[in-house]
């Protein structure tokens, strides 16, 4: 095998796939990253198990460079040839296998060989199902995935909590993550009509590393699905990961269909004034922030103290409220994480009792979007 390639071409696609490779694994050639030279262009592959990734970069595209002298394939130590790819000193590099498994990488006047593995002992990748396939706008998806995946558990001893679970029927994908503490949802409607219906549970990390690989052009994600494997397509770029077994708990008698007391008020000032109590809140044990409501005066208040450093009070203006008072307790991390879910927007946060779960929606679209969380009991 022979080829040799723009090296800033390689590199982005490199670092891609090197998301996928781990050092910790069972498997020891799957701390390698395996090339595959053909006529089409070279086809990198990375895996850890959990999740593969595999790209192509096509021999037909100029912005590579690709000129392949030899079609083959070779597995070889990621972490290594990645080092040496990223310091070569000129803009082009050239491969060569030869002797079996021994490989040379130039670039200009520097030459480095490094031991490789023969690529037919590779895990082969899943196969799976095109039949039941759905198409989402990558920025949809991107959004869609950091709007639910800050509620998954890190919890392992509930693996089923640690995935985002996605649900498909009738044109409505549906997407709930919850660590038991707090829930978000979010809930789109298909813009082209779809036949495929599915239930499945798909690992938060998997997820926040495709987030990764989604580009800010607004290309297509297309997922397919088999009994054990998910595969999201993303232009040449192919991304595998296991799916959660287990059924995942009923989360819709979770939100409140009622509520005592309403507040409406911009997303950014709440979430600035919690941010700033929690900079008191940390430092204490307990870690947790009061909100106080007097719907009657309009009356907002954000309340933070700490033993050892002092305390915190800030009033806040609400653009409108709703209901009986109420004093609450929780837990900032929570709550600043769902606030940004919700970007440069007025929300309403609808309350039923001091402790009970309450929950934040945007003010222009109610039902498609809810963030949930727990109070902290402080008596």
């Amino acid at each position: 095998m022979q080829f040799t390639i723009n090296r800033a071409s390689f590199v982005k696609e490199l670092n891609n796939v090197s998301r996928a490779i781990s050092s910790k694994t069972t498997i020891p050639i799957l701390t390698g990253l395996k090339i595959v030279a053909s006529d089409a262009g070279l086809v990198l592959t990375g895996s850890n198990a959990d999740i593969s990734i595999e790209t192509l970069i096509r021999a037909d595209d100029p912005d590579n460079g690709l000129t392949i002298e030899d079609n083959g394939s070779i597995v070889l130590t990621a972490h290594f040839f990645s080092e040496i790819v990223k310091r070569l000193p000129e803009k082009t590099m050239t491969v060569t296998v030869k002797n079996g498994f021994q490989t040379e990488i130039t670039s200009g006047s520097a030459a480095f060989n490094i031991n490789g593995q023969d690529a037919n002992n590779y895990p082969h990748l899943p196969e799976v199902d095109a039949e039941d396939s759905v198409v989402l706008s990558g920025a949809v998806f991107k959004e869609l995935i950091s709007q639910t995946v800050i509620a998954v558990s890190n919890q392992e001893s509930r693996p089923i909590l640690t995935g985002v679970h996605f649900v498909l029927n009738d044109n409505q994908f549906l997407a709930v993550a919850t660590d038991s503490h707090r829930l978000s949802q979010r809930q789109i409607e298909l813009p082209t009509p779809t036949n495929a219906n599915f239930d499945v549970i798909i690992p938060g990390k998997s997820l926040t590393e495709l987030s990764r690989m989604i580009g800010d052009e607004d290309d297509d994600v297309k997922m397919q699905f088999s009994e054990n494997q998910v595969l999201f397509l993303l232009g040449d770029t192919s991304f595998y990961s296991r799916l959660l077994e287990g059924n995942y708990p009923d989360t819709s008698r979770l939100i409140p269909k009622t509520a005592s007391t309403t507040v409406e008020i911009e997303a950014p000032e709440l979430l600035a004034a919690v941010e700033r109590a929690s900079l008191l809140s940390h430092e204490s044990r307990n870690n947790v922030v009061k909100l106080t409501l007097k719907p009657e005066t309009k009356e907002v208040t954000i309340f933070s103290n700490s033993p050892d450093v002092g305390n915190v009070e800030e009033e806040l203006t609400p653009k409108d409220m709703d209901g009986a008072d109420l004093e609450i307790s929780f837990n900032p991390d929570y709550m600043k994480d769902a606030l940004r879910s919700f970007g440069q927007t007025a929300i309403r946060v609808a309350f039923t009792s001091p402790l009970r779960p309450f929950t934040l929606v945007p003010t222009e679209d109610t039902s498609n979007f809810i963030q949930l969380i727990t109070p902290v009991r402080t008596f």
